[in-house]
């Protein structure tokens, strides 16, 4: 099945998480389904809900698990809380009910164990590329000299492909190039966990392949664990392991219905698949259109 909770997500046993009904699957996906393992649990959310007003909460009793080296998608239309969810885990708001553990300890506040990515850069204009990840290097390791946090940002630099330009200031990028240094950023302080926020939502339809490549490969290469925001279906069946489908709140004949993780899909495909090769690969049709069903007929929590 794409909807699998049984044995990849985690909930209370007083309340299992409401999930959409079972897909059924072609043959074609039945024959790439990769078969269930334990998971580990390295975060969990625990039936988590944001409220602006007690009456009609955005969200509410969403749970789910991310493991270690896993990448999640999470995919909605505007006001779902798909960003209220990232922030929580990166400790920058909070959740009016519910939990969130990572690695054991409940998120209480930012740390430099989680990196964000944001839609804009974030850079210091004032700093050349150099200077802003050696920045967030420091902030990490203080007692590093000189030499070794130079070192260690010119690896990072050279991962996304910047090399030429780790000199520069934010002014002189283009937006492709701000939004890789972002990503050397976060990957410079090497976080237990990744959240993007739609990174690449400004960019143009070449640079955000080209940069989807390289967030590809050095996920392959660090088994970094990723959470990623995004609108885009193709990008989403691309990167990740599995996507989380949320649902708008609504208003009902029986009241107001909050909005919730309405399925969670996992990606059936080979996992050292490729932007060229996506849509010749079988299934890729069935789990797209799927995936663009729920967000045009069934994205409303009723």
């Amino acid at each position: 099945m794409w909807s699998d909770t049984s044995q990849r997500e985690w909930a209370a046993p007083s309340a299992p998480m409401p999930v959409a009904s079972a897909v059924a699957i072609s043959p074609d996906i039945s024959a790439l389904q990769p078969k269930a393992q334990a998971m580990t649990a390295f975060l969990k959310i625990e039936k988590l809900g944001k409220a602006y007003q007690s009456d009609k909460p955005v969200f509410s009793d969403v749970s789910f698990t991310i493991d270690k080296g896993e990448f999640v998608c999470i995919i909605g239309h505007s006001g779902c809380g798909k960003t209220t969810i990232l922030n929580v885990l990166a400790g920058l708001d909070t959740a009016s009910t519910g939990h969130a553990f990572m690695d054991g300890r409940e998120i209480a506040g930012p740390s430099l164990e989680r990196g964000v990515v944001f839609q804009s850069h974030a850079l210091m204009p004032w700093l050349t590329v150099r200077q802003n990840i050696a920045f967030a290097v420091r902030s990490k390791w203080p007692e590093w000299k000189a030499p070794q946090v130079n070192l260690h940002v010119e690896k990072h630099v050279g991962m996304v492909g910047l090399l030429h330009a780790i000199d520069k200031k934010p002014s002189q990028l283009s937006g492709g190039m701000k939004q890789r240094v972002g990503i050397a950023r976060a990957f410079a302080i090497q976080p237990k966990m990744l959240l993007l926020d739609e990174p690449f939502g400004a960019l143009d339809a070449l640079t955000r392949g080209t940069i989807q490549d390289e967030l590809m490969t050095i996920v392959r290469q660090t088994q970094q664990t990723v959470f990623m925001i995004t609108h885009d279906v193709d990008e989403a069946i691309l990167l990740s392991d599995r996507i989380l489908l949320m649902s708008n709140g609504n208003d009902s004949v029986g009241g107001y219905v909050p909005g919730g993780l309405a399925e969670v899909v996992v990606n059936p495909l080979p996992r050292e698949r490729t932007r060229a090769q996506l849509h010749h690969l079988s299934g890729y049709y069935d789990m797209r259109n799927h995936i663009v069903d729920f967000l045009v007929s069934r994205a409303k929590a009723h």
